[in-house]
């Protein structure tokens, strides 16, 4: 890994932590708040540790743009869990002769960037 990219990913892990000390729930209940801390230390930890390993730079590049989204999108809404979504089982475009096989496939390219993590733990 480069030292340019060591760099930015120990920066993103700092701002994590730095972010989860100062973090606020939405109800503003002590024990919620709390919760959500821990969960946002350990996801950090957990999928840091998981990508330790990781060389090559396209997978790096999107790992830490998982990351930036995840966060954005955690202070945005003041919810630190993944923003589910929703495609109904038949909802993309429809064609004739398509399989459901195939469905699956353009579900699983539409997905967000920053479901990508989430869903190889669900």
């Amino acid at each position: 890994m480069r030292a340019v990219t060591r760099q930015e990913v120990l920066a993103l892990y700092r701002r994590i932590f730095r972010i989860a000390s100062s973090w606020q729930s939405a109800s503003g209940q002590v024990a919620e708040t709390a919760q959500e801390k821990e969960y946002i230390r350990n996801e950090a930890r957990r999928l840091f540790r998981k990508n330790r390993n990781v060389t090559d730079p396209q997978l790096i590049k999107q790992c830490i743009e998982e990351c930036e989204a995840r966060i954005e999108i955690g202070l945005h809404y003041n919810i630190p869990y993944p923003r589910p979504i929703h495609l109904p089982p038949m909802g993309l475009a429809h064609k004739q002769g398509r399989t459901l096989r195939h469905q699956e496939k353009l579900r699983k390219v539409s997905k967000p960037i920053y479901l990508k993590s989430h869903d190889e733990i669900s």
